[in-house]
């Protein structure tokens, strides 16, 4: 499975360069999110749609998105605040599980309750989530080894509740009622031997990415493949028992947009949901219309994904994926907004929004090296073809050795803020793409407070971000070089923004970030 993952992530450099459309009518246009939004799941309950996703070393993980019309998305809760405590997801002892953590989940609606299953290699275990409530919980778990990869969770008519899950041979395994584990007496059954064959047999991604829909009788069951020298495509199997025999259709490649499944519309509408593979920003979704044909599922127009759909205009992922924050609370409102994640585990000792009114405290409680390693790291997306933000940081509290600031988290990061030598503070910008040399820019720096910003610009796969600093809040001055942001193996994810502290010194020094802006056009 482990090789699968890596030469997955291998033949992301060679996809096809994403192509996106901005619509100028009252169309919906594809992607209908630019944003990293990869391995979707998505149910419709009432006039109501319901989407899972990855976030991987992310925490809290497994995100629930809500919407009304497929197109426009708002975050509404989490399946987890904590997938486990071991070092690795804790970013303790210099574990670390960047690319890992939690994978591929699928989200269900089953006699009234929610569920959502996932996977996670540090763990070795699979999770599964329920509740009554998908906004507000709580969640519910069961989790037993093994760790089923890329598995589907599938509640059959008959009262049995199954996982298909693999790479290449697809195979089936039965849960016990209360889904604790794996139903005693029973084995588990290999029910397609190749899933790539439809695509032919010069395979260099297996089939994975499991989804099975059951629709007048008949099991559907989505699998992503990658055969070489070619792009992600999508494989459906079907069949008239779940156990097989399965026949399958390579059904949609273009564009490398593939690995999802199936939704219907109140008024009897279906699409595809899938993914593409976009360069820096992460793994954006498409919607692509669906016919029905001999009984099979026939995706895309003349087996092209469209550059419209007929459905609502996209609106701005400001504020239902990413938002801005004054880090002001109201008495009962969340220390934090559903947009926030924080990278790896955070400890909660060491952050506040209610130490000092109105502003994010971060605190140093350990000696780190690294800014990679470094715990409570609060992140969001980014977001495109181009986004902004800033901050405001108050250094006055900084101790020797701390390095503050705002960033982009991925593994060739970069950041601009303050580093604290002795006495002295330094505005600084770090860029990885000099990995001998990283801190590429120093500025001696005589007050405490200072402005922060980074622009990235993903259009037409330019992936370069800019960065930049104020003494006023007005007058903004370029710093560093800019930094060429690539997807890489080692954290399988999205460029994100991020607020830190840490220390390499001595601990007990913290800053105050007073807020954080996000926009989704360049600053210039």
């Amino acid at each position: 499975m482990l090789r699968h993952f890596v030469l997955s992530l291998f033949l992301l450099n060679t996809a096809a360069t994403c192509q996106v459309v901005m619509a100028q009518n009252t169309q919906a246009h594809n992607p209908v999110v630019y944003a990293d939004v990869p391995d979707m799941s998505i149910i419709r309950v009432g006039n109501k749609y319901y989407m899972s996703s990855t976030t991987m070393h992310m925490s809290p993980g497994v995100p629930i998105m809500e919407s009304t019309d497929l197109v426009n998305w708002k975050m509404i809760s989490y399946a987890y605040q904590t997938l486990d405590t071991i070092n690795s997801l804790s970013l303790k002892n210099g574990e670390s599980t960047y690319g890992r953590g939690s994978w591929a989940s699928c989200l269900r609606y089953h006699k009234g309750m929610y569920y959502v299953s996932t996977f996670a290699q540090p763990t070795g275990r699979t999770h599964i989530y329920k509740t009554k409530d998908i906004a507000k919980g709580p969640w519910v778990e069961h989790t037993f080894a093994p760790s089923f990869h890329d598995h589907t969770l599938f509640f059959d008519d008959d009262g049995k509740t199954y996982l298909i899950y693999g790479a290449g041979k697809l195979k089936l395994v039965e849960l016990e009622d209360d889904l604790s584990g794996v139903k005693k007496g029973t084995e588990e059954k290999v029910i397609i031997e190749n899933a790539a064959l439809p695509a032919g047999n010069n395979i260099g991604l297996p089939a994975e990415g499991s989804q099975l829909f059951k629709i007048k009788g008949k099991y559907y069951l989505f699998n992503i493949t990658w055969p070489r020298n070619s792009m992600r495509t999508v494989i459906v199997h079907r069949a008239d028992k779940i156990t097989g025999p399965y026949e399958g259709k390579m059904v949609l490649q273009d564009k490398g947009v593939a690995q999802g499944g199936l939704i219907d519309t109140p008024d009897g509408r279906w699409f595809a949901y899938l993914f593409q593979d976009c360069g820096s920003v992460g793994r954006i979704p498409f919607l692509v219309p669906v016919k029905w044909k001999d009984g099979w599922p026939v995706l895309g127009e003349n087996g092209k994904v469209p550059e419209f759909l007929d459905l609502p205009a996209n609106k701005s992922l400001i504020p239902g994926i990413v938002n801005s924050d004054e880090f002001n609370r109201k008495k009962g409102e969340p220390a934090l907004p559903l947009v926030w994640q924080w990278n790896h585990n955070p400890d909660n000792n060491l952050w506040s929004v209610t130490e000092r009114n109105g502003y994010l405290r971060l605190k140093t409680g350990r000696i780190d090296q690294s800014y990679t390693m470094a715990r409570n790291t609060l992140t969001q997306r980014t977001v495109g073809p181009e986004c902004s933000s800033s901050t405001c940081m108050d250094a006055s509290n900084m101790k020797d050795g701390d390095c503050a600031g705002l960033s982009l988290l991925q593994k060739d990061f970069g950041w601009v803020g303050i580093r604290k030598e002795g006495n002295m503070k330094h505005l600084v910008m770090v860029n990885m793409n000099f990995a001998d040399a990283p801190e590429v820019e120093n500025i001696p720096l005589t007050q405490d407070k200072v402005y922060l910003k980074i622009d990235c610009d993903f259009k037409n796969r330019t992936d370069k971000a800019y960065f930049y600093y104020s003494l006023d809040g007005k007058q903004w001055t370029s710093i560093g070089k800019p930094l060429k942001m690539s997807y890489t193996i080692p954290h399988f994810m999205g460029y994100r923004y991020g607020l830190f502290n840490y220390a390499t010194k001595e601990v007990g020094g913290f800053v105050d970030f007073d807020y954080f802006h996000i926009a989704d056009k360049l600053s210039k």
